[in-house]
């Protein structure tokens, strides 16, 4: 199998050959048609998640075929199934026990503490992998693994509020903004300031309204998500929902957030965070994204370009999801 291995954090990615791997019992193995990028994937790279198994191949949202399965797993050959970041739970843990498993004290994640999809193959715990459409595109399929998870994961926090703000309009808000519309939500775009480009991209896609991250809403939001890993969001996104408004924090790595006035949060305004995802989390999504005819846009790189890819991620060019294929 062709892979692409962190050997060190901070390096670039080596393209590797290495030997293909024979599941274990519970597990599968999947010929790769698909892996998107993800900013979690920066954050790995770069050393911000600290102790990630290494050498490690990273990737987490993994598109493939099961072409092998190991013992007391259902003979599943042939079939297209979806690989996330959460990839394996204890099961006997508090959280695992009263069903939030995303918070497990033993976890494993895919493309972190086991290897990934930047790889011509997998090694995924069955029990941890989505069945998705055999008909559908895998690089239209590959976001929705985490962006759209994560995505989906975040909006349920907002509960019923009908103006969402989204901060830092990528691979998640661009899936998450096309069900806050079909739902009848409307959606308020924060971009970075000037980036026009990003702005009308999200118009495009139903906002009511897109502007800078340094500019106030047309008027005050219900709710608001920020899937940017900016700390310095925190308060400007707390001053744009109105009294009893919710802000939830939709990535797994953020920059410290900057000390703010009481008043900023006062008003019973909420600040939460959303933590990995369940897999009744996939079982919503997957049947909601379908419904609700969600389009992933996506800029595909061969897999031996995954470090362009992470780089073009890193300095902001992309619109939508970058995604590999081997």
């Amino acid at each position: 199998m062709r892979a692409m291995v962190l050997e060190r954090i901070g390096e670039p990615l080596k393209a590797v050959d290495l030997p293909l791997p024979e599941p274990l019992a519970g597990e599968i193995r999947l010929r790769v048609e698909a892996c998107a990028v993800c900013r979690t994937d920066l954050h790995v790279v770069d050393g911000d998640l600290p102790r990630p198994k290494l050498p490690l191949v990273p990737g987490h949202e993994i598109v493939g075929i099961i072409e092998a399965v190991g013992r007391g797993v259902d003979p599943r050959i042939g079939r297209r199934v979806g690989v996330p970041w959460l990839g394996h739970t204890c099961q006997h843990c508090f959280y695992c026990r009263s069903g939030a498993e995303n918070l497990c004290d033993d976890p494993l994640f895919t493309g972190y503490t086991r290897d990934g999809g930047f790889a011509t193959d997998v090694i995924a715990d069955a029990d941890y992998a989505f069945d998705l459409d055999p008909d559908g595109d895998p690089v239209a399929l590959a976001p929705l693994l985490c962006a759209g998870l994560i995505g989906w994961r975040s909006l349920k926090r907002t509960g019923d509020g009908r103006k969402i703000g989204i901060y830092g309009f990528g691979a998640a808000a661009h899936i998450i903004a096309q069900i806050c519309v079909w739902q009848g939500r409307q959606v308020c775009a924060f971009t970075r300031p000037g980036d026009k480009a990003a702005q009308r991209f999200a118009l495009d896609l139903g906002a009511h309204w897109a502007g800078g991250s340094d500019e106030p809403p047309p008027e005050p939001l219900d709710a608001a998500i920020i899937f940017a890993p900016v700390g310095n969001l925190v308060p400007s996104a707390l001053k744009a929902v109105r009294k009893g408004g919710r802000v939830v924090c939709g990535g797994i790595h953020m920059s410290d957030i900057p000390a703010m006035p009481y008043a900023v949060l006062w008003g019973e305004r909420e600040l939460v965070s959303v933590a990995n995802l369940t897999r009744r989390d996939g079982r919503e999504f997957f049947a909601i994204a379908a419904e609700a005819g969600v389009k992933t846009h996506t800029l595909v790189y061969p897999l031996d370009e995954a470090n362009r890819a992470l780089a073009d991620l890193r300095a902001g060019r992309l619109s939508g999801a970058a995604v590999l294929v081997p």
